[in-house]
């Protein structure tokens, strides 16, 4: 008999964010296929006989998803159970849909948990939250880059309200360039690396001089950039923590 497969979404960073499903899955599973951004916390929940099997990958890297297709597909025929965990929500620029595609296609029994994302989850760690009442009535989220390494371009950039970028830092230089063709180059910026966890480091600033913040922090992966009037609330909520 074939196995089945979870593709589990792992949250933001502190394990402590993990679903109560997301936690009986890992505990359970036989094969563990994980990303980059999965913290040691949430690995260290699965059973010592468990596999594990790292699949992370880099910038650059994309032809490794193919590589992750068919192992899924092996194990789940070996008869085992799978989890295939994902930093944050699989559905949330974690290509999770994809892998799902592929496991169907091969009758493969599949199962999506959803994960805190960090497009939220990690804001709200820093004191910002993504919508006020106050200030910005809706947020959007967006990836520094798209299909095949490419750049962002302005179709998916609202004018106002709570902009959230994951995926940036890399690129950007040709982000900002983007970003400023929409938006105000006096907005608030933050920029959150290592979001959630004890090493969390919060840059402020203007949208203008984001690429520079980016270069004079070493700010490396992960990270995601906060733009808009609801980076002021950090000030504010800071003073209560």
């Amino acid at each position: 008999m074939k196995g089945k497969v979870y593709i589990v979404g792992t949250g933001p960073g502190d394990p402590e964010l993990l679903t109560l499903k997301a936690k009986t899955v890992i505990e359970k599973a036989d094969v563990i296929l994980y990303d980059r951004l999965v913290s040691n916390g949430v690995i260290s929940l699965c059973r010592k006989e468990a596999e594990k099997i790292y699949v992370g990958k880099e910038l650059g890297e994309a032809s490794m998803q193919e590589e992750i297709h068919n192992t899924l597909v092996k194990k789940a025929e070996e008869g085992k159970t799978i989890a295939r965990l994902k930093g944050g929500d699989p559905y949330v620029f974690g290509r999770g849909e994809e892998e799902y595609i592929h496991l169907v296609k091969h009758n493969i029994e599949c199962e999506v948990i959803p994960g805190v994302t960090s497009a939220i989850a990690v804001p709200a760690y820093a004191g910002i939250p993504v919508t006020s009442r106050l200030s910005s009535h809706g947020f959007t989220v967006i990836t520094g880059t798209i299909v095949n390494d490419y750049p962002i371009t302005c179709d998916y950039i609202p004018r106002r309200g709570t902009l959230v970028v994951l995926m940036a830092i890399h690129n950007i230089k040709n982000v900002k360039e983007v970003l400023l063709k929409v938006r105000d180059p006096e907005e608030s910026v933050a920029i959150i690396e290592n979001g959630t966890l004890a090493e969390q480091r919060v840059i402020l600033g203007k949208l203008k001089e984001v690429d520079i913040l980016v270069e004079r922090h070493c700010i490396k992966s992960p990270a995601l950039i906060v733009i808009g009037e609801v980076v002021k609330f950090r000030d504010v909520l800071w003073k209560y923590k």
